[in-house]
């Protein structure tokens, strides 16, 4: 396994993160095809034997049970101070909001809930999930420092937002003397490459580490045409982000098929390979211990700069989709409010 920093902060992380989305209670998620505890405490095993020390939760995930399940097995068979571990709040509630509960009580609030799940006294990486339209920006950023200086959270990253929002973020920050942004997930692999337009560049630029989520387009990267699976079958969510865009995608996934027998390799190695040569960290779930085996494999893969080429020369332009076109309506219906602390503005 290698190493690496995670943007400007002090974590060293390896360079696989394990995504725990697919872990936890499948009565109380989303998911139907979520493992339970057992199995998923053999993959946790099974990443740290291989040198994985960089893990990635929710506490949206099965309703905090991923938390729950990680934080359990993390204990059990991890050193706290050899472990990075993240997690995610989402934005305000319809009801919070309607209390007046303000952003800075809700992100105290889950990260709070967050630790009793983990049962941590602190996270390594605490990551807002995605853009609150209706919450001021500097309430958001003012409560996520009062954590750092707290002590409960290390450091702070974000997930689904688009570039100029990072760099607004992380402006008012240095600004205002805030803990910034040091890292960011969005949806990055080599069927969706849609970050390559701006947010690949402010990362280089700004040394923000790039941990992207779906590194295997929801197992599209790793299976042959015909192949399937329980998560194939049965995650609605990937169906929504890639489906549409199936028939332009099916070229780059045939090379990478053709790339692996080339190479005498799974098309997980090869995709995750290509993955790895943009990014810091892909953020890459497992429900078997062989996919995690797969993934750390992948670290060791170099792909030629030919070999590189050969795989995006088919690449066309994608929509949106998911939680950034969901980001993209919200902000056509609510505009931005951006506070510097004396004032609000609107955009």
């Amino acid at each position: 396994m290698e190493y690496t920093a995670l943007g400007r902060s002090q974590l060293q992380v390896s360079r696989i993160c394990l995504g725990c989305m697919g872990f936890g209670d499948a009565g109380r998620g989303q998911h139907s095809w979520t493992l339970a505890e057992e199995p998923s405490r053999q993959i946790i095993r099974r990443a740290l034997e291989l040198g994985i020390n960089f893990f990635d939760t929710a506490i949206a995930y099965q309703s905090g049970t991923s938390e729950q399940y990680l934080g359990r097995a993390l204990r059990d068979y991890a050193r706290r101070d050899e472990v990075v571990v993240a997690t995610k709040f989402l934005p305000r509630t319809e009801e919070e909001i309607a209390a007046g509960v303000t952003g800075q009580e809700h992100i105290r609030r889950m990260l709070e809930q967050s630790l009793r799940n983990l049962g941590m006294d602190y996270v390594d990486l605490y990551i807002y999930h995605m853009w609150d339209y209706r919450t001021p920006l500097y309430d958001i950023m003012e409560g996520l420092n009062r954590m750092v200086k707290e002590g409960k959270a290390r450091y702070i990253g974000i997930s689904n937002c688009f570039a100029y929002q990072l760099a607004r973020a992380n402006g008012l920050a240095e600004r205002e003397g805030f803990a910034p942004f040091v890292s960011v997930q969005g949806h990055y692999n080599l069927i969706f490459r849609e970050e390559e337009r701006e947010m690949a560049k402010l990362c280089r630029e700004d040394q923000i580490a790039m941990t992207p989520y779906s590194a295997l387009a929801g197992g599209r990267l790793s299976k042959r045409p015909g192949e399937t699976s329980k998560r194939l079958a049965e995650d609605d969510y990937a169906r929504l982000k890639y489906d549409a865009a199936a028939g332009q995608d099916a070229q780059i996934i045939q090379r990478v098929a053709q790339l692996a027998d080339r190479r005498g390799v799974t098309m997980t190695e090869i995709a995750l390979a290509w993955l790895l040569g943009k990014v810091t960290a892909p953020v890459v779930g497992a429900t078997k211990p062989s996919h995690v085996e797969g993934a750390a494999r992948a670290v060791e893969l170099k792909l030629t700069p030919e070999e590189t080429a050969y795989l995006e020369e088919p690449y066309t332009p994608h929509r949106l989709v998911g939680v950034m076109a969901q980001n993209t309506e919200a902000a056509a219906a609510q505009p931005h409010v951006w506070s510097t602390g004396d004032q609000e503005i609107s955009e």
